[in-house]
């Protein structure tokens, strides 16, 4: 008994002190989210471009990282996620502070672009304290409470970045060089963050990098995304955007056969269809459509002039309280993911979340005419998302066997990357199609409606593949028990 009290104490304050060193990181990820977004006039004005040529400082970014995040989570697992997580920093310190120096175009796309190393940052980290607690047999309980405050610390980030930004612009005279420094020096400090705070994880040695897997599965995932992202430019009517797709989708056939001959796979298809982890992956794409996809619509919705017939004709401001309050219900969903998991089970615990974003966005169909029913809808959604942001890869890293944790991490960012950008792409065309006559620039009521009803479907039925999940999933047992047994588990719907 008294050897389990101090397994305890040991696990909780190894654990304690990596999360603090590792929620400072995301703060800072946070800040880098929600920095740039009220400054794109000013920086647009900087560089002396059109505000359409910022979308491609975005794709850019989206495109890079969903390029290189399942390489560094991998390289991670095989050297030691510290080594990797500090490679990554030093990148996206090097990109964040060139922005700052960029007086041009091509220059600022570049350096925006690279600082999508930063993506990769939450499924080492995840990855990480996982490893911890794998030597303690709390790896899963331990992970889905870390997992929530680096979720939190996130979320308060990204609105310390969003208010920060602002501030700090009129404060530095507007100066966009001097404000974008601040960004720079926060990532720099990151670096020292980890070097002396994070200790590294335990790699399985004999591993090898399967680069032909990674080449083949870089390339399919570089003709989807960059196709979605024409497919927002370009519109529906371009032959050529859909080809790109279509070959992209195609590619993961030689993947999948390459993948299955190999030893030491990019991507152990194996593990990916046992029912602990398919529908985890599944889960994270279909949410990323509401996650990464309807921020920008429902801004809009809120700022739509109602003599519409629609909207809520909020300011700038009183939409950023509007988006600040969905965030917060973010990190309360979050905090109450693992308290609720040691109630119910983190499985039932996942499923309810998925439903909560489903029926908030589907409570949009018929309650949208006021603010307070835009601002409930929001935060039953934002409860539900901030639980998944969190839940998912600590789910994806219990039910993955010891060496592959950071590429199962990795795989839920990708594909919530790849269901955003097929959301945006989508959304794009959606809100362009019968645009409202009464104001030139307001998109049609129909098109929301479909937005809407897209996400809330895409949730609804992310939820009803997590039935599929075994009932004794993610529990701390699973870190520790055979992949034989874990697969062989039958679901309990």
């Amino acid at each position: 008994m008294e050897s389990g009290r101090t397994r305890s104490r040991v696990a909780l304050g190894v654990t304690a002190g990596l999360i603090g060193w590792l929620a400072f990181v995301e703060v800072t990820s946070g800040i880098l989210q929600g920095y740039y977004v009220p400054l794109i006039s000013d920086i647009v004005k900087h560089l002396g471009i059109h505000d359409a040529d910022y979308n491609w400082f975005e794709a850019a970014q989206l495109l890079l990282s969903a390029l290189v995040v399942p390489v560094l989570a991998k390289l991670g697992d095989m050297f030691g996620h510290k080594r990797i997580l500090l490679i990554a920093t030093v990148l996206t310190a090097l990109a964040t502070w060139a922005l700052a120096f960029s007086s041009n175009f091509t220059t600022f796309l570049i350096a925006f672009a690279l600082q999508g190393f930063y993506v990769v940052w939450l499924p080492l980290e995840v990855a990480l304290i996982f490893d911890r607690g794998r030597r303690t047999g709390t790896a899963a309980s331990q992970t889905r409470k870390a997992a929530g405050l680096l979720v939190v610390a996130l979320e308060a980030g990204a609105i310390v970045g969003a208010i920060g930004a602002g501030l700090l612009f009129e404060a530095l005279g507007s100066n966009v060089t001097l404000t974008l420094i601040v960004p720079a020096i926060a990532v720099t400090l990151v670096f020292f963050a980890i070097l002396f705070g994070v200790p590294e994880s335990e790699p399985v040695p004999g591993r090898r990098l399967d680069a032909v897997g990674f080449t083949i599965l870089t390339l399919g995932l570089l003709l989807i995304t960059s196709g979605l992202t024409f497919l927002r430019i370009n519109g529906v009517g371009t032959w050529w955007v859909w080809a790109l797709i279509v070959v992209g989708v195609l590619t993961f056939i030689p993947f999948g056969r390459w993948e299955l001959k190999q030893d030491d796979p990019a991507i152990d298809l194996r593990v990916l269809r046992r029912p602990n982890m398919w529908p985890v992956q599944l889960t994270a794409g279909l949410i990323g459509i509401s996650l990464l996809g309807a921020q920008a619509p429902l801004s809009t919705f809120a700022g739509t002039d109602p003599v519409n017939g629609y909207g809520l004709g909020l300011s700038a401001g009183q939409r950023s309280i509007l988006i600040g309050a969905y965030l917060i219900s973010m990190i309360v969903g979050a905090v109450l993911f693992p308290i609720v998991s040691s109630w119910l089970s983190p499985r039932v615990t996942l499923i309810v979340a998925a439903f909560l974003v489903g029926i908030g966005y589907l409570l949009f169909l018929p309650f949208h005419f006021e603010t307070w029913q835009v601002f409930t809808n929001m935060a039953i959604a934002g409860i539900g998302s901030g639980a998944l942001v969190g839940a998912l890869p600590a789910a994806a890293a219990a039910a993955a066997p010891r060496g592959q944790t950071g590429i199962a991490t990795a795989l839920t960012n990708t594909t919530k990357t790849i269901g955003g950008s097929f959301a945006s792409a989508v959304f794009g065309v959606v809100l362009l199609t019968g645009a409202a006559t009464v104001t030139a620039t307001a998109a049609s009521l129909f098109g929301y409606m479909l937005v809407w009803t897209i996400c809330g479907v895409g949730a609804i039925v992310a939820a009803v593949l997590l039935f599929f999940v075994p009932k004794l999933a993610f529990a701390d047992t699973d870190a520790e028990a055979a992949p034989e047994t874990i697969a062989a588990e039958s679901p309990v719907v």
